[in-house]
């Protein structure tokens, strides 16, 4: 039976999740939610049911039409070991973000490629919040941070944020 609105399993906290979000948002696509809580219970992802769904065992899944699609990046996290996280991750966004600074250069107009929003923004806001929770110094990159203010104020991005899920933490909630 297919259902009659598009289906995302997501995990409020999943920059992949929230890419998802965002695009729908943008496309005013109503779409039903299934929280999918990567750490309780070890991994709700890692339920029978939800490999059933998508046997990679990852966030965000979204299922349209009967045909599910996923992606996600959490795995590398578990990878890197939580001991290890805030110094990997410190190490690998900044050159990324130091590259991304001087591309924007000559991309940039209010958003990441001129004056529309696009894939690019979908993926730079999520990545700006990894920065941000993993305590980057975004100081060398004032055009990503306006950017990034500037998609903050829409309404599609809004809506999306991680503080404003339905499975967010109450002490996560904007």
């Amino acid at each position: 039976v297919l259902s009659p609105q598009p289906i995302l399993y997501s995990y409020f906290r999943s920059s992949c999740s929230w890419r998802v979000r965002i695009a729908l948002a943008l496309k005013n696509i109503d779409y039903e939610i299934v929280a999918i809580n990567l750490i309780k219970d070890g991994g709700q992802q890692f339920s029978k049911e939800f490999q059933a769904l998508n046997p990679m065992k990852q966030v965000p899944a979204l299922k349209i039409d009967g045909i599910t699609l996923s992606q996600s990046n959490l795995s590398v996290l578990n990878q890197v070991g939580k001991e290890n996280q805030l110094t990997w991750a410190q190490r690998v966004i900044a050159p990324g973000f130091n590259a991304l600074e001087q591309i924007l250069q000559s991309t940039a107009g209010k958003y990441c490629m001129g004056d529309e929003v696009s894939m690019a923004d979908l993926c730079l806001v999520p990545q700006v919040a990894n920065a941000e929770r993993y305590k980057v110094d975004l100081s060398p990159y004032p055009t990503i941070s306006r950017i990034n203010k500037s998609l903050l104020a829409l309404e599609a991005f809004q809506v999306s944020h991680p503080s404003r899920q339905p499975d967010t933490p109450p002490e996560l909630r904007a």
